[in-house]
């Protein structure tokens, strides 16, 4: 099962994060990468929170956020919604500014031997006024029920 953890050091990520946490779970018997473990995630994610993110669309885009591929530049290339910001085997950082706050999340891979991996999704915000960190409170209670869902999909 998911297990929520506080970080201490995200300046490097994302400088200026007021929020941070981190969900881990471990699987066996796999050789995963962070691309793979990423798309299992977001891309293969339970069917409830794609119609949870859809309403969450219609809800926020008249404030003019970004909702989806049509605000990304061209050629963007994503994981489910998310722009990739940069990828390697063992981390994979997705994200997205806007004008009411910027996210990072990473997708981790870590080896713990007898074939065994721990695979953690961290989450960074940086709100940059008002309206961002009411954003933030709102989906709050949603975050912490959907990247845990999300996450135990990794593990087939």
């Amino acid at each position: 099962m998911p297990v929520v953890q506080c970080l201490s050091d995200t300046d490097e990520i994302l400088p200026g994060t007021s929020f941070a946490d981190r969900y881990a779970v471990v699987v066996g018997g796999q050789s995963l990468d962070a691309m793979t473990s990423a798309e299992r995630a977001i891309v293969n994610g339970p069917a409830w929170i794609g119609r949870l993110m859809m309403l969450r669309n219609l809800l926020v885009r008249p404030f003019g956020l970004k909702t989806g591929h049509g605000d990304l530049p061209p050629k963007q290339k994503l994981v489910g919604m998310f722009p990739v910001i940069s990828e390697a085997p063992e981390r994979m950082v997705l994200g997205l500014d806007d004008r009411h706050l910027d996210f990072r999340l990473l997708v981790e891979v870590r080896e713990l031997g007898a074939g065994r991996q721990e695979v953690s999704a961290t989450t960074l915000v940086r709100p940059h006024n008002r309206f961002g960190r009411i954003y933030l409170a709102v989906v709050m209670p949603f975050h912490r029920i959907i990247v845990p869902a999300m996450l135990a999909r990794v593990a087939g």
